[in-house]
């Protein structure tokens, strides 16, 4: 045992981040010509390229996306005593055949599973899935939840399907059978920008509304869709507070108490509210009033969270500080949601 899982025995469950992301070094190159592939541009800036996009200037190597010892160190300093660890949304591989996804997600739950074993009273790992193929999907998941310990599985804002696409439906019913929550986060849409909206490629706006964007999306999808009816036993938790729900809860309550020609019999029986309360939200929203209002909206007992942890935009050093009085609610919230006992 290190000293870094000497501060946080395993009965003391203390602060659980349950928003940070892992960059692998057993899966460089498992994705065959699409990478990934680190590496340095003639300038001497570091790279990391996904396909036929490369993301320029940020150093994975050395930092806490690929050294866990630099990690625990920053995770003692910010006081955060267990962390889920999460694929990098830059390789969820949506575009790869099917047998190449599967391979690549393979090859990453594996090295995850080896690196939570090596440290499992600090970190925990979510399931990267090849939802290219559902079936196997579930596959996977069973594999990695049964196999090698992990205990979430974790998807893309728009895994090449919607959400409700009743495609899904095989691996949400896989979720509830293995008693594991699934976790939706978006991908950063990339070099080439929105195919329908240049407008997101100024101000980095891909980055500071267009995941806020896919998140709300997410959230019509799984209420609106009726994932969350058809799966009443079904926790998803979204990142970065569910992205506007907080500010269009109103309007989406307002079109199907109208109600709008499209709302389903069973949103016009029960209203929104009640499957807005069932959604589990990350509360790393950047802002104090943001958080007030994410509260007033759908409550505490579902919020857990989230510090997209060495990200560019992961906050304070000190986390619980940016929570306040809710930490030990959120950290409670995280241990039933990824059923820690």
């Amino acid at each position: 045992m290190t000293d870094h899982d000497q501060h946080t025995p395993a009965r003391d469950l203390g602060v659980i981040d349950v928003h940070a992301h892992a960059v692998l070094p057993m899966t460089q190159g498992a994705a065959g010509a699409a990478g990934p592939e680190l590496g340095t541009s003639p300038d001497g800036r570091p790279f990391y390229r996904v396909g036929d996009y490369v993301l320029h200037g940020v150093r994975y190597e050395g930092s806490p996306f690929m050294d866990v010892n630099v990690r625990l160190d920053g995770m003692d300093a910010a006081g955060i005593h267990r962390q889920l660890l999460s694929p990098n949304p830059l390789t969820y591989f949506n575009d790869l055949d099917a047998a190449a996804a599967v391979a690549y997600c393979r090859a990453h739950n594996d090295a995850l599973a080896e690196l939570v074993r090596a440290h499992p009273d600090r970190l925990m790992g979510a399931a990267q899935l090849p939802l290219q193929d559902v079936g196997a999907s579930v596959s996977e998941l069973e594999r990695a939840v049964r196999e090698l310990g992990l205990l979430a599985a974790y998807v893309d804002t728009d895994p090449g399907r919607p959400l409700d696409d009743p495609a899904m439906d095989a691996l949400y019913e896989a979720a509830v059978d293995l008693d594991v929550p699934v976790f939706v986060h978006p991908t950063p849409i990339g070099a080439g920008g929105p195919p329908d909206d240049a407008r997101l490629r100024r101000f980095d706006l891909d980055l500071l509304f267009g995941f806020a964007y896919d998140e709300t999306l997410a959230v019509a999808a799984l209420v609106f869709g009726g994932v969350l009816d058809r799966h009443p036993r079904l926790d998803v938790c979204l990142s970065h507070g569910g992205g506007a729900l907080a500010y269009v809860a109103g309007r989406f309550a307002r079109a199907v108490a109208a109600p709008r020609p499209w709302v389903p019999d069973f949103l016009r029986e029960n209203g929104v509210e009640p499957y807005l309360r069932r959604l589990w939200l990350d509360t790393h929203v950047h802002s104090e009033r943001s958080l007030e209002l994410l509260v007033d909206v759908v409550g505490t007992g579902r919020l857990v969270f989230g510090t997209n942890f060495a990200g560019w935009d992961a906050g304070g050093a000190r986390a619980a500080d940016e929570v306040g009085d809710l930490m030990p609610a959120l950290s409670g919230n995280a241990a039933r949601l990824l059923r820690l006992g």
